[in-house]
């Protein structure tokens, strides 16, 4: 182990160093890492800062030998590179915008040692951050950020409403061709996000598509749209409407379940089809579009 020199990027300027050093030192206890600050092991330009300071783009800061759990170290297959390039839709000077594999976890974590960020930082030599976030087993739209402008614009515009996000979903039962909208507060568990008065703002819209009748399973084609990001927020919704998603094997129907896997249902059916942004770049008004894969596609001409 050796002394490690860091450069503070965009997206570190005005981070706190303790928040720095734990984002860079996963798997050190907190107390070791203020420690190591105290004593003055840790410097920047040179010279003893404490852990609430914030830190200023081009700070060097020194990080001392601190062994970091070899769990934590990110790996990135050569097959993981190609598949995430082949995945992007849009790029330009700030921004990725990828159609992201279900499947595939969009950071590290729960026994994840790598995740699309994590990839991308690999292929990528300028910092990268992710704009929001999907769940593993959902795909489609994805944003990143390259610039902590357009972080800080696309997050604000995620804040304000002002960015409208699209999701196709298959749910259980036959839902009348309206606009459903579920305005229900989520609460996360920490195993599961549930309706209750002590959570969280959170409104989604669903709009049925296309009804399908076959022998006797009963389902909905649904366009979603949500004003708010919660954890599992469409999900925990479309439980609560009485109509849970396909393929959800944690929100979802057992019975209903056990049709769709034998006709060939293998993943959850939730996918981002669209998102309709102001690009920070550019200033205008600018869609990206990621189609339903071939797999759901299949799936849906068997019902």
């Amino acid at each position: 182990m050796t002394v490690v020199f860091r450069t503070v990027d965009e997206f570190a300027q005005g981070q706190r160093l303790d928040n720095y050093l734990l984002k860079h030192l996963k798997g050190v206890p907190k107390s070791h890492i203020y420690r190591v600050i105290r004593k003055g092991e840790v410097r920047v330009n040179k010279g003893r800062k404490k852990a609430e300071y914030k830190l200023q783009i081009d700070d060097v800061v020194r990080i001392p030998p601190i062994r970091v759990s070899s769990s934590n170290e990110a790996y990135t297959s050569d097959s993981l590179k190609q598949l995430l390039q082949d995945a992007i839709i849009f790029e330009d000077k700030g921004m990725i915008i990828l159609n992201k594999p279900s499947g595939l976890a969009v950071h590290s974590g729960s026994g994840i040692s790598t995740g699309v960020i994590e990839a991308l930082r690999s292929i990528y030599k300028d910092p990268v951050e992710l704009v929001h976030r999907l769940d593993r087993s959902t795909s489609g739209v994805l944003m990143i950020a390259k610039k902590r402008s357009v972080l800080k614009s696309l997050n604000d515009q995620l804040s304000n409403h002002q960015m409208e996000k699209r999701y196709t979903a298959l749910v259980k039962g036959v839902w009348s061709k309206k606009r459903h909208t579920i305005d229900a507060p989520l609460y996360n568990n920490s195993r599961y996000t549930v309706i209750d008065p002590k959570g969280k703002y959170a409104v989604s819209h669903f709009q049925p598509l296309k009804n399908f009748h076959n022998d006797n399973l009963e389902a909905s084609l649904v366009d979603v749209t949500i004003e708010t990001g919660r954890t599992h927020q469409i999900r925990a919704h479309a439980k609560y409407a009485g109509h849970p998603l396909a393929g959800d094997d944690k929100y979802g129907d057992k019975i209903f379940e056990q049709q769709l896997k034998i006709k060939g249902l293998k993943r959850l059916f939730l996918h981002a089809h669209q998102i309709t942004f102001t690009n920070p770049l550019t200033d205008q008004i600018q869609k990206a579009q990621a189609p339903l894969t071939e797999e759901l596609l299949s799936f849906l001409n068997k019902l």
